[in-house]
């Protein structure tokens, strides 16, 4: 049964960009911390077979997929951009952290991310 709140255009609109904003904050509020703890996120990096240069632009184009991936996401006309910054930044980073050894909690959470950045990368335009 269809509920009439989604029927109206200025709730539908209202409940996508809150989910929008929902989907991002875990990118959002991960940028700082990369920022602000450089040189221990390369080292982390680093520790996972990944050489010290190569883990460094790694790192820096983490931190510009999660910048530009969460603004197209959140306010840009056409998600769909920020939808592949964001997966370009999640698929990588889930198997190279959490496949081995396998940590089933993140790999749960960032499967349904993936998920959810799916829906929004491949539904078609309003």
């Amino acid at each position: 049964m269809k509920s009439s709140i989604f029927k109206n255009k200025g709730i539908k609109t209202f409940f996508d960009f809150f989910a929008r904003i929902a989907i991002s904050s875990i990118f959002i509020s991960a940028i700082p911390g990369k920022i602000a703890g450089f040189a221990k996120t390369v080292e982390y990096i680093s520790s996972k077979g990944i050489p010290d240069p190569i883990a460094s632009i790694l790192l820096v184009g983490a931190i510009i997929c999660l910048t530009l991936g969460s603004g197209f996401f959140i306010f840009g006309g056409n998600q769909k951009i920020g939808s592949a910054f964001l997966l370009l930044f999640l698929i990588p980073t889930t198997i190279i952290f959490h496949i081995f050894p396998f940590h089933q909690r993140s790999v749960l959470m960032n499967l349904g991310l993936i998920g959810g950045l799916l829906i929004t990368a491949l539904r078609e335009p309003k």
